[in-house]
């Protein structure tokens, strides 16, 4: 290469370099993503697959005929907390029977006190899984369970106050359990599928589950400046002995004045500790209990063509069984065929007597409760008990005599 050649290289290098050095800049920024025309192209497909719709309608009873309550105000009511949901969960059982035993701590303290509905929750799932790997897979695993299993969680477990744990996130304003349980079933079916029989592992990943979703429960906390357990929580502060609930059922299952299993898929530990009797019997010690100022956690089916959350009404139509053929059979049948099922559970508050007859005050945790006047509350007449309530706890002094007769 020549000077010149060299010369002419270095030139147009300074060239080039001058012309960089002179150029603008560029920079960037984050800038909020539009796309106007694909948000038209959704609206076009919302609006044409919403075309035409018929609005969804459901075959319910017509109450023109009847004077139905229209509030609670007009019933004789129990003390008990103001309604709260239970959100996105099948936990009906947690928060009507800790709802049931917040109005006992009432009735025999005059403490006003809220429980944790979650706390027993979280016990209740890890008994599932340790009987789930008990009987190697042989057991339900469900989201529901019975009143029952509340006192018997409490008398494990203990209690604790709703603000000490409550199973919810930071600005969470309602329970959703979808992820929850979906990991811990998805989690058991592969160690059914493995055979993998490990009850302190797998214990030990449905509580880390647990702790994840909802939180994990204190061993200790402080009520009015002192530290307690839950177990000392529930026998010092609450004053609650669970020994002095019982459960009954009207089935012809089994022989009246018995004690036996209610033979439902959420009582997944197999209770037998139901005492069975007549519905004669059944009916008239709710009513009678209610009138002494007894509240009472009950369970049964919510499914109904009288059952109307718009009115706060649960009733049974005539086209279904006129009142003087509810019986002990006709209560049976529809167990036996499952037009009757193990719903829902609520917790009876107070009760009302009218020319329609004796209606019970309901409160209930379930979204349904929230679409009509009374929010939180139903409005359940005599007859709707009689046919499709199947179980209730009680305190066993509201219910001294019948459980004489008991074998």
């Amino acid at each position: 290469m020549n000077i010149t050649s060299i010369s002419s290289t270095i030139f147009f290098s300074l060239l080039i370099f001058v012309s960089f050095a002179q150029q603008k800049k560029d920079k960037a920024k984050y800038v909020e993503y539009t796309n106007k025309f694909y948000n038209e192209i959704k609206k076009g497909i919302s609006e044409f697959n919403s075309r035409d719709k018929e609005p969804r309608t459901s075959f319910k009873m017509d109450y023109s005929n009847y004077e139905i309550p229209k509030s609670k105000e007009e019933f004789t009511t129990i003390w008990c907390n103001d309604p709260i949901s239970q959100g996105s969960t099948g936990t009906c059982w947690s928060f009507s029977t800790s709802s049931y035993f917040e109005a006992e701590v009432f009735r025999l303290t005059k403490k006003e006190v809220k429980l944790s509905e979650l706390y027993i929750v979280y016990w209740e799932y890890i008994e599932k899984a340790k009987y789930f790997v008990q009987t190697r897979g042989n057991s339900e695993f469900p989201e529901g369970s019975e009143a029952n299993a509340v006192s018997r969680m409490m008398k494990k477990y203990g209690a604790m106050p709703w603000e000490v744990y409550n199973g919810l996130d930071y600005g969470q304003v309602f329970h959703d359990h979808s992820k929850l349980f979906n990991e811990m079933t998805a989690y058991l079916s592969t160690v059914k599928r493995d055979n993998n029989w490990n009850e302190e592992v797998t214990i030990g990943t449905i509580k880390s589950i647990l702790n994840h979703h909802i939180g994990t429960p204190p061993s200790s906390f402080k009520v009015n400046e002192k530290e307690m357990t839950p177990k000392q929580y529930l026998s010092d502060e609450l004053k609650l002995n669970m020994d002095d609930y019982v459960n009954f059922m009207s089935l012809l299952e089994a022989p009246f004045y018995t004690k036996a299993e209610y033979d439902v898929p959420d009582n997944w530990w197999n209770s037998a500790d139901y005492n069975n009797i007549p519905l004669s019997d059944f009916i008239e010690n709710l009513k009678s209990a209610v009138k002494k100022g007894y509240s009472i956690a009950i369970g049964g089916d919510v499914s109904e063509t009288g059952y109307s959350a718009s009115n706060d009404v649960a009733m049974i139509p005539t086209y279904d069984i006129p009142s003087a053929y509810i019986n002990d059979e006709a209560r049976q049948m529809r167990f036996t065929n499952g037009s009757t099922t193990d719903d829902h559970a609520i917790h009876i508050v107070g009760y009302k007597e009218s020319k329609e007859g004796f209606w019970f005050l309901i409160k209930d945790s379930g979204s349904g409760a929230r679409n009509g006047k009374n929010e939180g509350y139903y409005f359940y007449h005599e007859d709707f008990v009689k046919l499709k309530t199947m179980n209730f706890t009680i305190h066993k002094d509201a219910v001294s005599e019948i459980l004489k007769k008991i074998k």
